[in-house]
């Protein structure tokens, strides 16, 4: 990412949206600037820059995929992605996002029955696999290198956590089964009302979107309540709510554990090695939730019981 990338992505925006007028009172500015995303807002409008290196076919199977399912994921209002800089841009309509301030208002109904209707949607043909395995890669590659400037023996447990995993779940291999077409990186921040203010709720970000294990887009809530970040009463309705919409990952009745514990694994590793990377960069001891998932990771290796019974002592 360049320093000039959220300016340019606002001004071709702005040039989008009115067609070469002046200034204008729209509501505008940046929603999220990252190495691997630039977001900006105009009015009703967003545009996003995607990471360096997107394959662009890949990204417009995506966007046809979410164009297809209306009431699920949030459609684009492009078909396919444009270029500026070097990077792929696609543009969206705006919706509101989860309020972070209001957790009791978490939307975990509404997040749970998305993702069992995304789920039980036949996957279109040609869409590559879902990207989850390959972040958590991706996450632990990164730590391997922090590591190589700024050692730690906190990271220990976690790479040990990370070599306990199958192939599949370290991006080596396919996920055995069926795929089913899954979202890739589900969490509160990749849902937005639409129309905004007060509309339905969406899924946004088909950046991971695929075909896979559903049960990875049911293991990052599931780690959150297994290290107990995520209180258990939140934890239960998701997961009632998605049984209830027949989602296949957890059909209804059955023990969700021997499904969701591998994948709940692998989220709890990706997030402890993201967690170590950001505190080694910044030279700073980690904060109160990242000690939990490292800590989860030393049990991990410690018992080899299932992630429920391991975490939650």
């Amino acid at each position: 990412m360049t320093a000039e990338t959220a300016p340019a992505l606002t001004a071709r925006l702005q040039a989008a949206v009115h067609a070469g007028a002046g200034p204008c009172a729209c509501v505008r500015g940046p929603l999220a600037d990252r190495p691997d995303a630039t977001v900006v807002r105009h009015g009703t409008t967003v545009a996003k820059a995607h990471a360096p290196g997107t394959d662009p076919h890949e990204l417009t199977r995506r966007l046809t995929t979410a164009a297809r399912l209306p009431g699920v994921l949030l459609p684009p209002l492009t078909p396919a992605p444009a270029r500026l800089d070097g990077r792929l841009v696609t543009h969206w309509p705006y919706g509101t996002p989860v309020d972070r301030d209001d957790p009791d208002a978490a939307p975990w109904e509404a997040t749970a029955t998305l993702l069992a209707r995304l789920h039980r949607t036949p996957p279109p043909p040609g869409l590559p696999p879902m990207r989850g395995p390959a972040k958590a890669a991706l996450a632990v590659t990164r730590l391997r290198r922090t590591l190589s400037h700024h050692p730690s023996a906190e990271a220990a447990p976690v790479l040990a956590a990370w070599a306990t995993l199958p192939p599949w779940a370290r991006a080596e291999a396919p996920a055995p089964g069926t795929p089913f077409l899954c979202h890739g990186d589900l969490h509160l921040g990749q849902l937005v009302r639409h129309p905004a203010p007060d509309g339905p709720w969406h899924l946004i970000d088909v950046d991971d979107l695929g075909l896979g294990d559903p049960a990875w887009d049911l293991a990052r809530p599931a780690a959150w309540y297994a290290c107990g970040l995520l209180p258990p009463d939140e934890w239960l309705r998701f997961l009632t709510a998605y049984q209830a919409a027949d989602g296949p990952a957890v059909p209804r009745g059955t023990d969700p554990w021997p499904v969701l514990d591998i994948p709940a694994r692998a989220l709890t590793v990706q997030t402890a090695a993201l967690a170590l990377t950001k505190a080694r960069a910044a030279d700073r001891p980690l904060d109160e939730v990242e000690r939990a998932v490292v800590d989860a990771c030393a049990r991990m290796t410690a018992t080899p019981a299932r992630l429920a019974r391991v975490f939650l002592k």
